[in-house]
C-alpha cells in the first residue's frame, strides 16, 4: 500500500493557483493520501469551490520563526536526534554562504518543524515550486531520510540561480514541469535529462464547459454597446498591464470599448493611477479577485481576452498562463505575446493572435483588429477551444503524475 505524500506549498489556498488545487483534487480522486504543508497562511478572503472539495489535512508551518519560537526551538531540539540532521545542516550552511538572507534562515527553521511534525507514516515529500518550497522539502527530506520531488512552474525557475537549480535537480528523485520551454531549460541543468519530465496541468473541462449562448457581433461602432476586453491576472510586472494600458490608449478615439480586469496584485494602485493619467478611467473596470464561478461568467460576457505577458527585470515570466486556457475553453478569442510557453497554446492567426512583448503599438493594432472584426474573433475563439480540448485536458497529466508517485 502506498504511503502518504506530504505536499509542500508556498501558500494554501490561493485564488491565483487554481492549477494546484486542480492537481490536489485529481490526485485525491486517484486514491493518493495527501498531507498539505503550507509555508504561509492564506491571505485571500475568498475561496474557489474546488478548495471545499479537497479533503486532505493542512498544516501551516511558522510563517516567520519569531512568531512561534517555542515550536521552532522544540523542533530544533527534536530534529538534532534525526539521523540526517547533520547532513541537512551542512547542506543548508553551504546554501547560506551563497545566499546569506533571512529567507534562507527561515526555510531551514520551517524544515526543522516539518521534519519533527511529519508523521512517521509519510513516505514522500513533494514540493510545488522549485524555489522556497523545494528548499524546505529538501532540508526536511534530508533530515528524515525521505525521497523528495518537485513541480516547477515559472517564477521559481527563472529567478532562481543556476547553481541552486543544478543542485536541487541532482538531489530530487524527479521533477515535472508544465511547459516545453521550462523542460528544455531545466534539462540543460539536470544530471540526466530523464530526471525532468513534461507534465502539463491542462484544464478540467467539467469545470469549464463550453457556453451555450453565442456572443454578440459587436464591432466597436456603437457607443452604447462597447466591445469588452477582458484580462485576468495578478497586477505584477510580468503580466505587462502597463503595456496593455498603453496599447489601449493608442486605439482610435472613435472606437468604443471597455476594459475589465480581474485580479489583485502589488501594482494595482499604480495601474489605476496610470489609467487615470491616460484618460482611460471611465473605460476601465477593476474587479479585484473573484471566485472561479464569477471569472467564468466574465469570460462568457467578454468579447476578447488580452494578456500582455513580458519578462520582468528579475527574469520572472509566465509559464503557460492558466487564464489563457480558461479563456479559450469559453470560445473567447485571445491576444497575447511571444513569451515563454504562450506560443505552445496560441498559434498566431490560427488559434489567437500573438505580438512581441513590451511593445504597445503592435498590441494596439491587434486589439483594434479584434475589436472591429467579430467574425475573426468567432473563428479564432472556436479554433482555440477546439485545440485546447484536443491537447490540453488535465486528465493525462494527472494520470502521469499519480503513476510517478506509485513507481517513485
Amino acid at each position: 500500500m502506498q504511503r502518504p505524500i506530504a505536499i509542500v506549498l508556498k501558500g494554501y489556498p490561493r485564488l491565483s493557483e487554481t492549477f494546484i488545487a486542480q492537481e490536489l483534487l485529481g490526485l485525491e480522486k486517484r486514491g493518493l493520501d495527501l498531507r498539505l504543508i503550507s509555508l504561509r497562511h492564506p491571505t485571500d478572503t475568498r475561496r474557489h469551490p474546488i478548495h471545499s472539495e479537497i479533503r486532505s489535512p493542512v498544516t501551516y508551518l511558522p510563517e516567520y520563526l519569531h512568531q512561534e519560537p517555542g515550536r521552532v526551538l522544540g523542533a530544533w531540539l527534536a530534529a538534532r536526534r534525526l539521523p540526517g540532521y547533520v547532513a541537512a545542516l551542512r547542506l543548508w550552511l553551504k546554501d547560506l554562504r551563497r545566499d546569506p538572507t533571512p529567507n534562507r534562515i527561515r526555510r531551514f527553521g520551517q524544515a526543522l518543524v516539518l521534519a519533527r511534525e511529519l508523521g512517521p507514516e509519510v513516505g514522500w515529500i513533494y514540493a510545488h515550486f522549485l524555489h522556497t518550497p523545494a528548499s524546505v522539502a529538501r532540508y526536511a527530506a534530508r533530515m528524515r531520510g525521505l525521497a523528495w520531488s518537485c513541480s516547477a512552474h515559472a517564477k521559481d525557475i527563472w529567478t532562481l540561480p543556476d547553481w541552486e537549480k543544478r543542485e536541487k535537480l541532482a538531489d530530487c528523485r524527479w521533477l515535472v514541469t508544465c511547459t516545453s520551454a521550462n523542460l528544455d531549460h531545466l534539462r540543460t541543468l539536470a544530471p540526466e535529462p530523464s530526471r525532468v519530465e513534461l507534465v502539463r496541468h491542462g484544464l478540467d473541462f467539467d469545470r469549464f464547459p463550453l457556453p451555450n449562448a453565442t456572443r454578440p457581433a459587436r464591432d466597436g461602432r456603437d457607443r452604447s454597446d462597447p466591445v469588452t476586453v477582458l484580462s485576468v491576472g495578478r497586477a505584477v510586472e510580468k503580466k505587462g498591464y502597463s503595456v496593455l494600458l498603453t496599447a489601449l490608449s493608442l486605439l482610435p478615439k472613435d472606437l468604443h470599448w471597455r476594459f475589465v480586469h480581474i485580479g489583485g496584485g502589488t501594482l494595482m494602485d499604480a495601474l489605476k493611477r496610470m489609467a487615470a493619467e491616460m484618460g482611460l478611467a471611465s473605460r476601465v473596470v477593476w474587479m479585484g479577485a473573484r471566485s472561479q464561478e464569477d471569472v467564468i461568467r466574465h469570460y462568457r460576457e467578454a468579447d476578447l481576452f488580452a494578456l500582455a505577458s513580458r519578462v520582468a527585470e528579475d527574469g520572472d515570466r509566465d509559464g503557460l498562463p492558466n487564464v489563457l486556457m480558461e479563456a479559450q475553453s469559453q470560445g473567447l478569442a485571445c491576444i497575447s505575446t511571444r513569451v515563454s510557453a504562450i506560443p505552445e497554446i496560441i498559434e498566431d492567426g490560427e488559434t489567437g493572435l500573438l505580438v512581441p512583448p513590451d511593445n504597445p503599438r503592435p498590441l494596439a493594432k491587434g486589439l483594434e483588429t479584434l475589436i472591429t472584426a467579430p467574425e475573426l474573433r468567432f473563428r479564432l475563439g472556436a479554433a482555440g477551444a477546439q485545440r485546447l480540448r484536443a491537447d490540453f485536458g488535465c486528465e493525462p497529466g494527472l494520470d502521469r503524475l499519480a503513476a510517478k508517485f506509485d513507481t517513485g
